[in-house]
């Protein structure tokens, strides 16, 4: 069953080389009237900050500073702090279309492929596999370690669908921002979020 497109999404943003990524991914379902649900862990901060030169307060978010343009409008996105265990998004009864983790960390994978979260992040991710929600993780390491390799089968095995961020060339990218699209189409589409972001394979011209 796809996701229900009248719930929101949440996204989890951890500490991951791929900042980009995570950012134009919510840019397009805020663009597509989508509500996020979004928290960002400390290592996230850090990598938003070293990859893309946006220095998010996590005490005091503002939209703003991570898209790098005006704020949503009012009620679109819901920020949560990486250490409130209070929050919505942290209990199965509160209702979502699917969750998000991009980038993913190898720690991250790690801490939700075998149950032991520490933040939200992890929180909200167990109760999307609990309650057998679409879960999807986006890592960006290579080359693979075999522990990360098992953490990869783990979380498949557990119903999560693990989508590294490696953009295709069919498309023939001619920019940074066409790889970045490619992968966020990727994404979208396990979201059941329409879009037209990259040329579809086998699709007329």
């Amino acid at each position: 069953m796809p996701p229900d497109p009248s719930l929101p999404i949440v996204l989890g943003f951890t500490g991951a080389s791929g900042a980009p990524y995570g950012v134009r991914l919510l840019e397009v379902l805020l663009a597509a009237g989508r509500e996020v649900h979004l928290s960002i862990s400390p290592s996230g901060q850090a990598v938003l900050d070293a990859e893309m030169g946006r220095r998010v307060d996590l005490d005091r978010f503002d939209p703003s500073v991570m898209l790098g343009a005006p704020p949503p409008p009012a009620g679109r996105l819901h920020y949560h702090h990486h250490r409130n265990l209070m929050a919505p998004i942290a209990s199965g009864s509160f209702l979502t279309a699917a969750m998000v983790i991009c980038p993913c960390s190898g720690s991250t994978l790690a801490a939700v492929a075998h149950a032991m979260g520490e933040n939200l992040i992890h929180r909200a991710a167990e109760v999307h596999l609990k309650e057998r929600r679409t879960l999807v993780v986006v890592p960006r390491e290579t080359p693979l370690s075999l522990p990360q390799l098992r953490n990869m089968q783990a979380i498949h095995e557990a119903g999560a669908v693990v989508l590294p961020a490696a953009p295709g060339f069919y498309s023939r990218a001619e920019s940074v921002a066409d790889l970045i699209d490619f992968v966020v189409a990727r994404i979208c589409d396990q979201l059941g979020v329409a879009n037209a972001l990259i040329p579809r394979w086998g699709a007329s011209s």
